[in-house]
């Protein structure tokens, strides 16, 4: 049973890591990234749809993202959501085809995109925190039904404990690499 609620424990810190990449793929550095567009949605038809799911995205130079929409029609739809998207980026439209050209960014830029990997990591962090109070509560709870000893409770506590510990590590190292990646000239 112990083994089960670390195993859970594993499961959740798991996925709380794939969200920080995730939302730091979004972030946007010096080269192009097709991710950057992940959290956009335009309007089709009165529905919020991501780009992806009406549009190629590709990024054929390290400065520029392309996104060739399927249906023509949604051309304008598609450049409105990104203006209006909090990205900064001024798409320019031709035809069915949309250019997106990534200015330089500057070193406060740099600096305030690099604030916002920070407070992702620290999310990720206190998502890990409440995994780690859940772990505990299911160990107390298995110690105070009488499944297992206290001494086996104190074990997997300890055990559960270094797991956070190393999973807040990876998490700050995640957001290391990715500072380093944004404050890359």
């Amino acid at each position: 049973m112990l083994e089960e609620v670390l195993e859970e424990l594993k499961a959740a810190m798991a996925k709380a890591h794939e969200a920080l990449r995730r939302e730091l793929s979004r972030l946007r550095t010096g080269r192009a990234n097709a991710s950057m567009l992940d959290g956009v949605r335009v309007d089709y038809y009165g529905t919020p749809t991501p780009i992806a799911n009406m549009a190629t995205i590709s990024v054929p130079e390290p400065r520029m993202i392309q996104v060739k929409v399927w249906e023509r029609g949604q051309s304008k739809a598609v450049d409105k959501a990104i203006r209006e998207s909090d990205l900064g980026l001024n798409p320019q439209v031709d035809g069915d085809l949309i250019r997106i050209p990534l200015p330089s960014l500057t070193e406060e830029r740099r600096r305030d995109i690099a604030k916002h990997a920070r407070k992702h990591g620290e999310e990720c962090k206190i998502a890990l925190r409440h995994n780690r109070k859940d772990a505990k509560d299911m160990i107390d709870t298995l110690v105070g039904d009488g499944d297992v000893s206290e001494d086996e409770g104190d074990a997997a506590w300890k055990k559960a404990e270094d797991l956070v510990a190393t999973a807040v590590k990876t998490a700050d190292e995640i957001v290391a690499h990715k500072e380093k990646e944004i404050m890359t000239v």
